[in-house]
């Protein structure tokens, strides 16, 4: 499934759930399973990481719709590599 075959699941799915629900309080669902996540990563098993790395995707494309971006367009940005100094791989000094 491409991402925007899954945004539009996402938004037939859960558009009208998520819309009434709100941008805040999308947002703070999302960070939940960023945490959730981030604990799968340090103390789960693929499975449960895979779990909550679907989850975390499914958020942050609803945070999309509801704020009108387009999947497709937002990755199109690292297309070509890294979006500042256009190598991939990257080419910038480490932070």
């Amino acid at each position: 499934m491409d991402l925007a075959d899954f945004q539009r699941a996402i938004v037939e799915t859960y558009g009208e759930r998520d819309r009434a629900r709100g941008v805040p309080a999308t947002v703070a669902w999302l960070a939940e399973e960023v945490g959730e996540l981030a604990r799968a990563v340090r103390k789960g098993t693929p499975a449960e990481q895979a779990h909550e790395v679907a989850d975390v995707l499914a958020w942050l494309t609803s945070l999309a719709a509801q704020l009108g971006i387009d999947l497709d367009a937002a990755a199109a940005r690292y297309a070509n590599g890294c979006p500042r100094c256009g190598e991939r791989p990257c080419g910038c000094p480490a932070a």
